[in-house]
C-alpha cells in the first residue's frame, strides 16, 4: 500500500481546520470556553479533549466531532483484514493461526481499555490507585 498516509492527530485535524475558518488559537479558545494553554496543548496533541470540549471545538469550526475524529483515524486495516490475513496464510499450522488470532484480540482488548481510561482521565475523572 504506497498510496497510505501517515496518521494525523485529532490535534493536528483541529489545528488544520482552525486555520482554514482564519481562527487565531486565543479566538478558538474563547469560543469554545477553554483556555489557550489547553487547546494549545490539545493542538500539539499532548491532551486529548474531553467528549465534551471536542463538541464545543466542532461546533465552533463548523462540523462534527465525529467528522474531526474520522479524519484523524489511523488508515490501517481493520480487524476482518487481520483475521483474514492470518487464516489464509499457508505458512502457518492451525495452532499458530488459533495462537495468533488469541494474542491478537487480547492487545486489542488492552489497547481500547487503555484508551477508554485514557478518555475518562482526560475528561476528569482520576483513576484510582
Amino acid at each position: 500500500m504506497d498510496d497510505q498516509q501517515a496518521p494525523v492527530s485529532l490535534g493536528e485535524i483541529i489545528r488544520r481546520q482552525r486555520e482554514l475558518a482564519e481562527l487565531s488559537m486565543r479566538q478558538l479558545a474563547s469560543m469554545v470556553g477553554i483556555s489557550n494553554p489547553y487547546l494549545s496543548q490539545i493542538e500539539r496533541g499532548l491532551r486529548a479533549p474531553s467528549e465534551r470540549v471536542l463538541h464545543a471545538i466542532a461546533g465552533s469550526l463548523r462540523t462534527t466531532a465525529d467528522a474531526l475524529t474520522e479524519q484523524a483515524a489511523p488508515r490501517t486495516p481493520g480487524p476482518a483484514a487481520v483475521l483474514a490475513a492470518i487464516a489464509a496464510d499457508p505458512n502457518l499450522t492451525a495452532r499458530q493461526r488459533q495462537a495468533l488470532v488469541e494474542v491478537y484480540a487480547a492487545m486489542t482488548a488492552t489497547t481500547i481499555a487503555r484508551r477508554g481510561r485514557e478518555r475518562r482521565t482526560a475528561d476528569g475523572d482520576r483513576p484510582r490507585a
